[in-house]
């Protein structure tokens, strides 16, 4: 099949290019970066340099492939101020909304069939019931302030994919990444956890889902090469509170475990954002991924797969 992948330069992007061309797929990667070019080339795909955020520019790269099937990996999660929550998601926010519109007008143009995007497991599902949710239950009817545009986004993306009615849509819920060039494994979080300056925030009862990024990768090449469309929980077999993977986490980076903080002060400290998370946001299922799509994750929990993520970085 021919496969065009926006953001091929990212996380994901880098395994999935390799594992698309190793099936047999023609492969387009798209990066605004002409100096990246030459990394998707490198990978065995073709290169299209264009803005995410140029509409011309999408629909011309997206001519020029003519892809049976896109894949949206467009994010910039690098870095930011979790206590403006939105403020440091606002370029991924654009990408999920205009990229993401950019790309289905041109896939439509160009006689796609099929279309996969990734969302996000956890956050985005409402704080309330059962700890571990299924794609069927609700995303948050009532979010904090902080979360409002973040939040927004997401549904934006996944509204327009679900309702578009012409091609077979994906959504894919990814969990929270760990593993190279991911952020819970990153050395600024590993460091701050050494010197003792990652605390956990009250009782740590939210619950989190994690996934490596070469399981995302995986199941973003499965998704590519078939199964109904929908939306997939992207996690792992272990949904956990953060009062059980923070400890975990330390000892793996060879730190103490994490002193522990009244949420008055985390707020104070870290912001609101942080302590909900914390304490307030829910895990992921992944049994219907592994139902209808056939997908299994390489790591099935992450007490083994942090320890051997910053083994790799040692």
């Amino acid at each position: 099949m021919r496969v065009f992948i926006a953001g091929a330069t990212g996380a994901v992007g880098v395994r999935l290019v390799p594992l698309l061309v190793a099936a047999g797929h023609r492969v387009v990667g798209l990066t605004r970066s002409a100096d990246k070019a030459d990394s998707i080339r490198d990978m065995g795909a073709d290169a299209a340099v264009a803005d995410g955020l140029d509409a011309h520019a999408v629909r011309s790269a997206v001519s020029d492939a003519r892809p049976e099937v896109i894949v949206h990996e467009m994010t910039a999660l690098r870095g930011g101020d979790l206590r403006r929550f939105d403020r440091t998601f606002a370029l991924s926010n654009r990408l999920r909304t205009e990229g993401l519109d950019h790309l289905l007008a041109a896939g439509r143009e160009a006689g796609a069939k099929r279309f996969v995007a990734q969302s996000y497991c956890g956050w985005p599902y409402a704080r309330s019931g059962d700890n571990v949710k299924s794609e069927d239950d609700p995303l948050d009817p009532d979010p904090p302030a902080q979360f409002r545009q973040t939040l927004d986004a997401i549904r934006h993306l996944e509204t327009q994919l679900l309702g578009a009615t012409d091609m077979t849509s994906v959504v894919l819920r990814y969990g929270a990444f760990y593993g190279p060039r991911t952020g819970t494994t990153e050395t600024s979080v590993l460091q701050q956890l050494r010197r003792g300056l990652f605390p956990m925030i009250g009782p740590g009862s939210g619950w989190w889902s994690f996934l490596h990024i070469d399981d995302a990768a995986i199941a973003t090449a499965v998704a590519v090469e078939g199964g109904p469309g929908g939306i997939y929980n992207i996690v792992d077999d272990d949904p956990a509170p953060v009062s059980e993977w923070l400890p975990v986490l330390a000892a793996a980076a060879g730190a103490r475990a994490p002193r522990r903080i009244p949420r008055w002060l985390g707020r104070w400290l870290a912001g609101e954002p942080l302590a909900i998370m914390m304490n307030e946001v829910r895990a992921g299922s992944n049994a219907k991924a592994r139902h209808l799509l056939g997908w299994t994750p390489l790591y099935s929990s992450w007490r083994t797969g942090f320890q051997n993520a910053i083994a790799v970085k040692a």
